[in-house]
């Protein structure tokens, strides 16, 4: 029974034994980076092939371990959802919480499916609603930003490059473990879209309007930037804090329209995404309309649902008070 394991191991590590074999005066970090991935990798691998009924088993004992025994970022979760519902009573942001922690566990594993989704299961459960919004700006020969927040699920969003004309590209945040980020590349990037790190982004970017193709950039655009950047700042949910300002910049550099990804959960593994035109002349705005535009979707997308979003980041780290 075990010789499966054996053979994923095998069939795995020789892709990456030339970084044992000649790179063993490595820092300790890289070489521990590699072991790591090594002996996790068959458990995501056996987490891909369950069946989703099973999926959801292992994902309830999940929860119970993570929220129960190890508290994971109970902390950061609970001042998080404190600040930004200062008025809402304990009991229900302790609902909130535990509901939060639940679909943290589904989405966590699901982004392990991703490794053997097939395309029809993936369309199934990933429902783009209204692409003919996207055609219709595909047909006015527009390139497009496609702004979203880290709510709901994200990971199954790669799929969209079978669903639209345009060449879809997202960017990203590079993992500090190379062999994790070459992983979620290759997931991500399986169904033909193109990741773009943030590092390269504006590079990127600017190689590809030399080129016929139409592109859709995703940003994901409520990440908390470095407190050492000139930012915009602005209220979100509650708190004032400094705002990713960069789709916006891009988008009136290069004249591309905007818009905003919608994400809903209707059941466990059962998505709906809308598409909601932001503007398709962002120059006409005056600067930051169009990032504080985003910020209003996204708030009201989240106080709708606010189990779905991502409370285990620090989001407000940088707050201050606003200007009198």
């Amino acid at each position: 029974m075990f010789n499966p394991i054996i053979i994923i191991i095998t069939e795995f590590t020789k892709n990456y034994i030339n970084d044992i074999k000649y790179n063993i005066y490595l820092p300790q970090s890289i070489l521990m980076d590699l072991l790591i991935y090594i002996l996790a990798y068959p458990l995501m691998w056996i987490i891909s092939r369950l069946n989703f009924r099973l999926l959801y088993v292992v994902s309830d004992l999940l929860y119970y371990l993570l929220y129960y025994i190890f508290s994971y970022r109970k902390k950061v979760v609970k001042e998080n959802l404190k600040l930004a519902f200062p008025k809402m009573l304990h009991k229900d942001r302790l609902r909130i919480e535990k509901k939060y922690f639940r679909f943290l566990c589904d989405i966590f594993l699901e982004s392990f499916k991703s490794m053997n989704i097939s395309k029809k299961e993936i369309n199934m459960r990933y429902n783009f609603k209204n692409l003919e919004l996207l055609d219709e700006l595909h047909k006015k020969n527009k390139n497009l930003i496609l702004m979203a927040g880290h709510y709901c699920s994200w990971e199954w969003v790669f799929n969209l490059n079978n669903n639209t004309n345009y060449q879809v590209n997202a960017i990203y945040k590079k993992l500090s473990n190379k062999y994790f980020d070459k992983w979620a590349k290759d997931i991500r990037s399986k169904f033909g879209c193109r990741m773009i790190t943030t590092k390269d982004t504006f590079r990127e970017i600017l190689k590809h309007t030399k080129t016929k193709n139409l592109n859709l950039y995703g940003f994901a655009s409520d990440q908390s930037p470095r407190k050492n950047k000139k930012n915009h700042w602005g209220v979100f949910l509650n708190n004032y804090v400094p705002i990713h300002t960069g789709a916006e910049i891009i988008a009136k550099k290069y004249n591309m329209a905007i818009a905003f990804m919608d994400v809903k959960r209707v059941k466990r593994g059962y998505y709906e995404i809308y598409f909601k035109t932001i503007t398709e002349e962002p120059k006409k705005f005056k600067n930051f309309e169009i990032t504080d535009e985003f910020i209003r979707l996204l708030e009201k997308q989240i106080k709708e649902k606010p189990e779905y979003y991502t409370w285990t980041h620090k989001r407000f780290k940088h707050r201050k008070s606003p200007p009198n």
